[in-house]
Parts: C-alpha cells; structure tokens; sequence
C-alpha cells in the first residue's frame, strides 16, 4: 500500500465513503447478529446532511479511499463519529491518523465518540489517543454503548 493522504472529503467523494461505510459495519452485523444496524441503512441523503453540517475527513491509498470519520461542533465539543477503515487495511494506524487529524479540523476543548462495550480493540485505539471513558448506557438487553471524551489541556 502506498503513502496514505488524509484530506477533507467533497461531495463527489460521499458514494464511495458510504460504500466503505456498509463494508466496515459488516463486523458489526455478525458481532450483534443484527440487520437493523443505523450505519448499515444510512442513505446517501443523510450523510450529505451530515456533510453539510459538520466535516468529513478521507484517507487515501491507492486512489481509493480507505478510511474516514466525521464530526460536529456542538456547544464547544466536537462530536466524532463513523471512524472507518477498510477492513483490509486495518491496524495499519489509518484509524488513528483520522482520529488525530480530525482535531486539527475541529479545535475544540473536548472531543466525544461512543462505540459499543462489544468492540473492545475500538476502545483500546480511543484510549490509545487520549479517550477516557466516562458512560455507559445501555441500549437494549444486547447492547450497551460507552461514552469517551478527550479533554484538551
């Protein structure tokens, strides 16, 4: 694989990031023996929404994009959400490159993501980069999710 590049996504790159988007969550699928999983039936409407009003952040190999995140400025926190990588190209620190190059776009204070207790090595590559973990709420009977925040000093 060659270099990687992390740049701001534009509107003509939204299909192949929410293609990317469905192949990432399959682990998902399995993990929560579920079909009705929300990143799974997103629609290109809605992540144009999320587009216009927040930020969307690609990383490139190849000339395809590998990987992406997005977030939010709300009330002074930046909301991060949808950290993907391409299945085949984890573990590779694409997924923490995102994570920290999402911070230069977005410079707030406080940074907020949440995941699902079940995906522990997530977790682990959140408090790898300085997420501490500060909720958990539980979802239904199967799923709980668990709350980081990154506090700027």
């Amino acid at each position: 694989m060659e270099k990687i590049t992390i740049t701001k996504a534009t509107e003509s790159d939204l299909q192949e990031i929410l293609d990317l988007q469905y192949l990432a969550f399959q682990f998902a699928k399995k993990l929560f023996k579920a079909e009705n999983i929300p990143p799974l039936n997103q629609k290109l409407s809605e992540l144009e929404e999320e587009y216009k009003s927040g930020i969307v952040l690609k990383a490139v190999a190849d000339e395809k994009i590998v990987g992406s995140i997005r977030a939010k400025i709300i009330d002074g926190t930046t909301y991060v959400a949808k950290l993907i990588v391409n299945p085949k190209n984890q573990g590779c620190g694409i997924g923490t490159n995102l994570l920290l190059e999402i911070e230069k776009y977005c410079v707030t204070d406080r940074y907020e993501l949440f995941t699902s207790t079940r995906t522990a090595k997530t977790v682990r590559l959140y408090e790898r980069v300085g997420y501490k973990k500060f909720q958990e709420k539980a979802f239904n009977d199967e799923l709980t999710f668990v709350y980081l925040e990154k506090i700027k000093e």
